[in-house]
């Protein structure tokens, strides 16, 4: 048994779909008719800064999409972006039930935009469940960058050895694995559930 003291989730990904990726940005520019080419390159010029906290939403979007006028308001564009945001209950209901475990605190690392974080903490259920909310928009910097995953690690207070870190992307466990934290890479709920039992060595309640 891994004496594990903290257990960070990855939020899009693991504990619902992702925010605002490529999957999402390709729903908006077929519903609201972008040149996609176009979009891809003036969110790639942001999109740093906007997950880093240093713009606000409006200002991504006023350079990413309402630099010329839309047939549809700023209202309109967000409300889409906020409908792509989905939890996944069964992963939630992994981190509830751990979170039931006084042995452990729960915190998340996530690279999200302020906005979008804020709105996914509230419809996802999950305020309760987390210690804190490890984001690069208040820690000012993305994963897989090193410094993301220090930040954290000195604002729990864990050592890394005593760290657990799940993320559906290899890349951003990469450097975790680096600082001496442990890993799962998420593939599913209850491919994640198995693996914590196992690591854990305890029986996580639900199906």
């Amino acid at each position: 048994m891994t004496d594990i003291t903290h257990i960070f989730f990855d939020i899009g990904g693991v504990l619902g779909s992702n925010g605002w990726d490529r999957e999402q940005r390709h729903r908006a520019v077929e519903h609201f008719n972008l040149n996609a080419e176009d979009f891809q390159w003036r969110h790639e010029e942001v999109v740093a800064e906007w997950e880093e906290g240093r713009i606000t939403i409006d200002e991504y979007l006023d350079i990413a999409v309402f630099y010329i006028q839309r047939p549809f308001t700023r209202k309109e564009f967000v409300d889409f972006m906020y409908s792509q945001s989905v939890p996944d209950e069964a992963t939630v209901q992994i981190a509830r039930a751990l979170s039931a475990e006084s042995r452990y605190t729960l915190m998340t690392l996530n690279n999200e935009a302020e906005e979008l974080n804020v709105y996914r903490i509230e419809t996802f259920g999950i305020s309760q469940i987390f210690e804190a909310f490890l984001s690069s928009c208040w820690l000012g910097v993305r994963k897989p960058i090193r410094r993301f995953y220090s930040r954290a690690l000195g604002i729990a207070h864990a050592e890394p050895s005593s760290a657990l870190f799940i993320d559906d992307r290899p890349q951003n466990l990469t450097p975790a694995t680096a600082l001496g934290m442990n890993v799962i890479h998420f593939k599913s709920a209850p491919q994640l559930r198995s693996d914590l039992e196992r690591l854990l060595d305890l029986e996580i309640p639900g199906a």
